[in-house]
């Protein structure tokens, strides 16, 4: 793929230097067509059975890109009551709302269990204090109709991900019950008065086969066949999106991938009598791709032989490259300022972006950003062309984990976020924090 942001009309008609000059880089900006287009897909995972598709939220709290996972038909995981409390502003109900949280304190579960939240205990420690703090409350008349339903996390013993830090099930992990302490979930269950409504699973994250799914799949049945009458059952989510699409990565294989999981769910459902609810908990696959973040090359230098081309986008605006290594492909959008207006850069945008291609070599430079610490790199070693100071850069697939992960480091207040609407219109979705914002907390 030559260019995302052209292919896919990303900014629908808008001039990238116009939203950069009118809401400063850094600034991420999303597109709405991309986001729901996503979230179907993910919707439609499975169609023979009861079936919903829980958006993970942390991946993207914006309230306004909660509105769109509501009015797609999805319901959604948090994981703290803050994301509880933004997906009730957003409009979702209770009942849409799935609280996923490890190692909290009695207050996280009082304030699930007196909104009637459904919950997920992650160890049989959380569970008994989900059952002490469900009966205190329950004896005071706090506890809302229903709360004493509650969910389990299984680790199924099969993890996936890009890398250690996103594997969330196998041997080396914090999360879920182990499947030879689950007798034990029906002990702790019994002493409390608690019913187990439901189980989840998450194996990991950015996963572009979905054979480690399936198997996940497969097992969690398995284990589902030892609890009586469940309502639902949660398989978890972690599809990967193709963050290597300019050299052409394939995309995870959705519709394969729902071919080879409907004969699974098939034999368990003439085995187990019945069609529980089952789930998933998509997060990245809804929104990463529909998100690119505009920064401004500032400078550019040689440090022993390598070509740093220094920009706005730092860790604190983008983490993931720094904490996980992750890839983000970066496009050239405009060529440097000068000294003209936005009119003539606007006028002149398209041309020399073609020349750019056309008339800049390519070489391999280090794209960094504003943050003092060594490990503030965007990009590595990257074939780019030429970057020259105030270039306009475009850093791909940073819906997930992007502005939800944004920190105030180095005291540099937060980017804006900006929409592209479905009808072309530019609305600015959170405005840029300021200096006056990061004080206002002392």
């Amino acid at each position: 793929m030559e260019s995302f942001v052209r292919e896919s009309n990303f900014f629908e008609g808008n001039a990238p230097e116009a939203v950069a000059a009118e809401y400063g880089t850094p600034v991420y900006v999303y597109n709405e067509k991309i986001l729901r287009d996503r979230m179907r897909q993910v919707a439609g995972v499975i169609t023979k059975y009861p079936y919903t598709a829980n958006y993970s939220v942390k991946a993207n709290t914006n309230v306004h890109i909660l509105k769109l996972a509501l009015e797609e038909g999805l319901n959604c995981d948090a994981m703290s009551p803050g994301e509880i409390t933004l997906l009730l502003k957003a409009g979702f109900p209770k009942e849409r709302i799935f609280f996923i949280p490890n190692n909290v304190a009695e207050s996280e579960f009082a304030f699930s269990i007196e909104k009637g939240i459904m919950t997920s205990l992650d160890s049989l420690a959380q569970l008994e204090l989900y059952g002490e703090t469900w009966k205190a409350l329950s004896a005071a008349g706090k506890a809302a109709s229903g709360s004493e339903r509650c969910a389990v996390r299984i680790n199924p013993g099969v993890g996936a991900g890009h890398c250690d830090k996103v594997v969330t099930a196998g041997k080396k992990t914090k999360f879920g019950i182990q499947e030879a302490d689950i007798p034990e979930i029906f002990t702790i269950a019994e002493r409390y008065g608690l019913k187990i409504a439901g189980i989840n699973q998450h194996i990991g994250s950015l996963f572009m086969d979905p054979q480690l799914y399936l198997d996940a799949v497969t097992n969690l049945l398995r284990i589902a066949r030892g609890f009586e009458k469940l309502e639902f059952i949660d398989f978890g989510g972690g599809y990967g999106i193709p963050y290597h699409k300019l050299q052409d990565e394939a995309r995870f294989p959705m519709e394969d991938f729902k071919k080879r999981l409907e004969p699974i769910l098939d034999e368990f459902v003439a085995d187990y009598g019945y069609a529980p609810l089952f789930k998933s908990e998509p997060g990245r696959f809804c929104v990463a791709e529909g998100s690119v973040i505009l920064g401004r090359v500032h400078a550019v230098k040689q440090n022993n032989g390598v070509t740093y081309a220094g920009t706005d986008v730092g860790m604190n605006v983008l983490v993931r490259p720094s904490m996980y290594d992750s890839w983000h492909d970066i496009e050239l959008l405009g060529a440097g300022v000068g000294s003209e207006g936005l009119e003539d850069r606007v006028g002149r945008q398209d041309a020399e972006l073609e020349g750019s291609r056309d008339g800049r070599d390519r070489f391999e430079q280090t794209v960094t950003g504003n943050i003092c610490e060594s490990g503030d790199i965007l990009a590595k070693s990257r074939m780019l062309p030429e970057l020259r100071r105030g270039d306009l850069i475009a850093v791909l697939d940073t819906g997930a984990y992007g502005y939800s992960m944004c920190s105030p480091y180095n005291s540099r207040p937060r980017p804006a976020e900006v929409l592209i609407c479905k009808d072309g219109s530019v609305k600015q979705i959170r405005r840029r924090e300021t200096i006056e914002d990061i004080l206002a907390l002392m």
